[in-house]
């Protein structure tokens, strides 16, 4: 797909392409560097999400973005499973495909589970996470606006055929106002029914009981966090964000006492949007390390 020029501005990156038995797979591969940076996005955002990252860190890093299938540039299939355990063998392969030795991880959102779901299986390479308002455990905690998006049918029709959940999330996730290029940026790769099939099966693929089909590979990763507990970690977390709330924060601080964690009291869900400077000051000081 072809971006505006407004929002190619924004995001002046290369397209690559991972191909895969289930379509191909987008991923922005950026800069040059001793370090690699593998950033994983979660719902409904894409590696759109990490552009000011990737544009104030590639010059010292190697900035690797993937598009999950379904969002951003990557291929839209109407008929693939959308599961977590599909979305962690993508990024698997992309690890592998690019024969990465050692890399840094940064994650948002469903990329928390995603990607150290992905990391766990390379944990040799695998050297400082960066965690960011996402969670890879279990919860009982769901906002109601969110469930609506998962009720049978209506759900579906919301969020697929009146936008209501990437809509919403670019005032919802944000404590000031986006920028209008910046807000078509999130919108533009999902604008019509067809492509928002992977932002509906995303929230449908929150696994709150144990029948669920991703429940038992939420709670494998789960099971395995403590092995991440020798690697340095840090938490920045935006504290007006209505979902990944301050509970999950403390849950990780809770497994993760050796973290270093930075609250940003004026930070919604899209804290990069938030505060952009701080944010990559913050990444680009612990990863230099």
């Amino acid at each position: 797909m072809s971006l505006p020029k407004p929002i190619r501005e924004l995001y002046p990156f290369a397209s690559n392409w991972l191909e895969t038995p289930d379509g191909r797979v987008h991923y922005v591969d950026e800069g040059e560097g001793d370090s690699t940076i593998v950033f994983v996005h979660g719902n409904p955002t894409w590696s759109f999400f990490y552009r000011n990252l990737i544009l104030g860190l590639r010059d010292r890093f190697r900035c690797i973005a993937i598009d999950h299938l379904g969002m951003g540039l990557s291929d839209k299939p109407q008929d693939f499973s959308y599961q977590l355990k599909g979305r962690i063998e993508h990024l698997d392969t992309l690890i592998d495909s690019l024969g990465l030795k050692k890399f840094h991880l940064v994650v948002h959102d469903w990329g928390g589970a995603i990607g150290t779901g992905a990391a766990l299986r390379h944990l040799d390479k695998l050297d400082r996470i960066q965690i960011m308002n996402t969670a890879a455990f279990r919860s009982s905690r769901m906002p109601w606006q969110i469930g609506l998006c998962r009720v049978p049918i209506l759900g579906e029709f919301f969020v697929r055929g009146l936008n209501g959940f990437a809509g919403p999330a670019t005032h919802m996730a944000v404590a000031k106002k986006l920028p209008p290029a910046v807000k078509a940026g999130y919108l533009w790769p999902h604008r019509n029914w067809h492509d928002r099939v992977a932002v509906a099966r995303f929230v449908q693929d929150i696994p709150m009981r144990p029948e669920h089909p991703s429940y038992a590979a939420l709670l494998d990763i789960e099971n395995q966090l403590i092995r991440l507990k020798d690697k340095p970690m840090q938490l920045i977390w935006g504290m007006k964000d209505f979902c990944f709330n301050d509970a999950f924060l403390r849950e990780w601080q809770c497994r993760f006492p050796q973290a270093t964690t930075t609250e940003l009291a004026g930070a919604g869900h899209y804290l990069l949007e938030d505060e952009p400077l701080r944010c990559l000051e913050l990444t680009r000081n612990f990863l230099s390390q």
